[in-house]
């Protein structure tokens, strides 16, 4: 694939096919599995250009597992039964890096009751980061900050109606160098489709079109909030049909298994005081463009609403850092405790090295986030969680450096992996 742009991930794939029998690539439709699989692949069997992959499946298992390794099975969970196949071809060979699949949704557990351990590697893969899109200038190593290197003065590769329009047309591989309005309107009939044709498919439940619209729109508005599903429920309801707490957590789990909303889970770190933190996940769409989309909103609408764009830029913030965290085995989290003391992003690794983050649109405010981030740090028990090895304030600003106090001023389009 003479045109195929490296991702972070792609060194994951390697690492995992160098290990284990086989690598499942999961991630929201479009974002680039199936380029990603083919690159690491020998040959393929695509099941979502078959006129009936379960029937293949049963009748003849050998036209979907042989051929040379890796094997790519791509959009395996239409054939659900390929996950055992797999499992056993992989028992019998003995082999490492015979099998690649790729999924863009989370079948239903029973389907996959038999555990992959020991042999499938899953790998979770999202939309493009500015990095790979060529949107940043790279001066800034999420892997160096984390190691406690001093953070280097850097420069953004976008301008402010830059970050809005990147924003609006996302991570999507094949949009990019399309025209932004010619973007926006695929990623509103990804939405369309996402609400007619994926949930039922996955789930096996016609949900009304109109609702899920709804409590997209909902989700959108909340974007980089705690909100609990009943906030949502009564967001969505109206006077002739009300909606239960628990249907709008029966939405929000079928959104999530068709990998588009991606919740941010809460740190729980040992606190000095005496204050309760606050466990309820952030909701994120995995790409905010997504979010842009179900408001049905415009760059020019954006750029003079400021407060629903931070929201969106904070998603933006979280969408990379989640790439570049997970190139180190991290995660990213975020705290809040009662008093409503919080901190949007905490990169943290394996080993316990941590980073907190605050993301604010405009520099203007970088004093307000470098004092919450020192209040934080004096809440926390560092003989328990160490020191953190960087307090970073992420902002769309164009230059970058660090503060006296210690804090780092970073512009998401200066950062990298």
């Amino acid at each position: 694939m003479t045109d195929y742009v490296p991702r972070v991930v792609d060194a994951e794939v390697d690492a995992a096919l160098a290990t284990l029998g086989a690598v499942l690539i999961e991630g929201p439709r479009a974002c680039g599995k199936t380029a990603t699989g083919l690159q690491h692949s020998a040959s393929n069997v695509r099941l979502d250009a078959l006129p009936d992959p379960v029937a293949l499946v049963r009748l003849a298992p050998d036209q979907i597992l042989d051929g040379p390794t890796p094997r790519l099975i791509d959009e395996w969970q239409l054939a659900p039964a390929t996950w055992n196949l797999v499992r056993h071809q992989v028992d019998t060979r003995q082999a490492s890096g015979q099998f690649i699949l790729t999924g863009s949704a989370t079948p239903a557990d029973d389907v996959t009751r038999h555990s992959g351990a020991g042999r499938v590697i899953r790998v979770r893969m999202r939309p493009m980061t500015l990095s790979e899109l060529g949107q940043s200038s790279r001066q800034v190593s999420l892997a160096s900050l984390m190691s406690g290197e001093r953070v280097p003065s850097s420069q953004a590769a976008l301008d402010f109606a830059g970050l809005v329009e990147t924003i609006c047309v996302g991570g999507w591989p094949g949009l990019r160098g399309q025209p932004v309005a010619r973007a926006m309107a695929a990623t509103r009939s990804y939405l369309d489709d996402l609400t007619r044709v994926d949930l039922p498919q996955v789930t096996g439940v016609r949900r009304d079109p109109e609702r899920v619209r709804r409590l997209l729109r909902s989700v959108a508005r909340l974007s980089a909030s705690p909100v609990k599903a009943s906030k949502l429920a009564k967001d969505v309801a109206t006077d002739e049909r009300p909606m239960k707490p628990e249907t709008a957590s029966e939405y929000l789990d079928a959104l999530a298994r068709v990998l588009v909303i991606e919740d941010q889970e809460a740190w729980a770190p040992e606190l000095r005081s005496r204050a309760r933190l606050q466990v309820s996940p952030k909701r994120h769409f995995v790409d905010p463009s997504l979010a842009v989309a179900a408001l049905g909103a415009t760059p020019a609408q954006l750029s003079r609403d400021l407060n629903t764009l931070g929201l969106l830029f904070e998603s933006l913030v979280v969408r990379d850092l989640r790439v570049y965290a997970q190139a180190l085995s991290g995660r990213v989290l975020h705290v809040r405790d009662e008093y409503g003391l919080e901190v949007d992003a905490i990169v943290e690794l394996p080993d316990g090295t941590w980073a907190a983050v605050e993301v604010k649109l405009s520099g203007d405010r970088e004093d307000e986030a470098a004092e919450n981030l020192h209040r934080f740090v004096a809440k926390i028990d560092t003989a328990h969680t160490g020191e953190p090895a960087a307090l970073l304030v992420i902002t769309a600003d164009r230059y970058g450096y660090t503060r006296d106090d210690g804090v780092a001023v970073v512009p998401l389009s200066a950062l990298a992996p």
